[in-house]
Formats: C-alpha cells, sequence, structure tokens
C-alpha cells in the first residue's frame, strides 16, 4: 500500500501523504474507508509513530481524511477535492516551467521532457 524510497529528497512523512493522495484520488481508497492506526503503519514501515502522524495531520488539514476521536482516521468524501488537487499540480509544472525557461530551456526541449514523462 505505502512504499518509502529512501533515497527520495523528500522527508518520509511527505512521501506517506503523497502515496494517501494517490491512492484516494484514484480510488484505491473508498469515502469512509479506515486507515491503519497511526501505530501499526509506523511498525509496519518500521519508522516513527510521530512521522505518521504528521503525515495523518496534513492529509486531514487538506480535506483528504477525517479523524474520529478513539476510532481512527478515514477517507473523506472529496466532493471535487481531485479537481483541486489537479489545479495545485498543474501550478507547479507551471512554476517549473517558468524556472526551466529561465535556465535557458527551450519550449522545444520542454515538450520533450513532458513527452517522456508521459511514458513513464
Amino acid at each position: 500500500m505505502i512504499q518509502l524510497n529512501l533515497r527520495d529528497s523528500r522527508p518520509i512523512y511527505e512521501q506517506i501523504k503523497d502515496s494517501y493522495v494517490r491512492l484516494i484520488l484514484c480510488g484505491g481508497l473508498k469515502p469512509d474507508e479506515k486507515l491503519p492506526s497511526v501505530r501499526s503503519l509506523a511498525m509496519d514501515l518500521s519508522i516513527n509513530p510521530n512521522t505518521i502522524q504528521k503525515a495523518y495531520n496534513d492529509l486531514e488539514s487538506e480535506g483528504f481524511i477525517y479523524s474520529v476521536p478513539g476510532k481512527g482516521s478515514f477517507v473523506n468524501n472529496l466532493n471535487g477535492k481531485d479537481k483541486q488537487h489537479i489545479e495545485t499540480l498543474k501550478k507547479k509544472i507551471f512554476d517549473i516551467i517558468k524556472e526551466l525557461k529561465s535556465l535557458g530551456v527551450t519550449s522545444e526541449e520542454i515538450k520533450k521532457i513532458i513527452e517522456e514523462g508521459s511514458k513513464h
């Protein structure tokens, strides 16, 4: 379900959060489905429970999950959240394109990068 890449430059909690966002947006996790407890996921991934808690807190503040005291964390019904996420990702792409252009990368080279990325 959740896989970590220790060579990834992103913090572990961010990798966990991003994995859950992908699972939720692609339908791998359904609304109201219970997530593993912080302790059990920490044991499964062999990481500190505080790292899991940070990821869960971020997911909750962004509206992807909700928590019920004494019961756990559950997948939220997104109601268009995927559209918001797409817009956020588009903005990131635009920012990257802008930065690439400022570094002298041509539009043609950027198109090749995008085509290459869409093959993976």
